[in-house]
């Protein structure tokens, strides 16, 4: 049987601090959160590899790399008084590992395999502050905002105004946006009442299509 403690370690010392992931507390909750029982189980071998893993359920989501959404994480710079809406959360690992960074998490998920995968993944884990809701993905969950911080875990082509409606008074959304054959980690910022974004870095991300912008027609 793999030793998952230590190939959780390995992910850490030679993945996610060799990209610059450097948040003591984001380190120490993907060092303590199963990745392996978030993957499909023939690939848990593999939950710990530079890689993305494809998950059951109709959407086809994939699930980012370790360092994908460990860097995406520590771009939001959750605090433990935050309250976060999830978004795209797939089996839950996402909100698992946020979940240990933050007051309370609210989990998104369009696919009714994923919200059921999510949730007994949460449940078997005893991950008491987080709860996943389903729903249209690019709707987020305007019953429960505002949010602290609002955490889109792939790649988009742009953020709806609705979900930057559900920011609270200084919160943060994190996003990789899509330009052309890349995406770019970005962070949303909302400041009396207006929403302003920077470009942080490159990062690999599964797109949403949840999030496709319609296409026109070109005349």
């Amino acid at each position: 049987m793999p030793d998952y403690a230590e190939a959780r370690l390995l992910m850490v010392e030679t993945q996610l601090r060799t990209c610059e992931v450097v948040d003591r507390d984001l380190i120490a909750a993907m060092l303590d959160v199963p990745r392996e029982r978030f993957v499909p189980e023939a690939r848990a071998g593999l939950a710990y590899s530079d890689m993305g893993h494809q998950l059951a359920g109709a959407s086809r989501r994939i699930m980012p790399t370790p360092v994908g959404f460990a860097r995406l994480a520590q771009l939001a710079e959750i605090g433990r008084n935050d309250v976060v809406l999830d978004i795209a959360c797939g089996t839950g690992y996402s909100t698992a590992v946020l979940a240990r960074l933050a007051s309370a998490v609210v989990a998104l998920e369009d696919d009714d395999d994923l919200v059921a995968e999510a949730d007994a993944a949460l449940t078997a884990l005893e991950v008491g502050n987080a709860a996943v809701l389903r729903g249209q993905l690019d709707e987020g969950v305007p019953s429960e905002a505002p949010f602290d911080v609002i955490f889109i875990g792939g790649a988009v082509d742009s953020v709806p105004p609705a979900l930057l409606a559900q920011l609270k008074e200084g919160g943060r959304l994190v996003a990789g946006i899509i330009h052309g054959p890349t995406s770019v980690a970005s962070l949303f910022i909302k400041s009396e009442g207006i929403v302003t974004h920077h470009e942080a870095f490159d990062i690999g991300l599964p797109r949403l299509s949840a999030f496709a912008e319609p296409v026109g027609f070109a005349f």
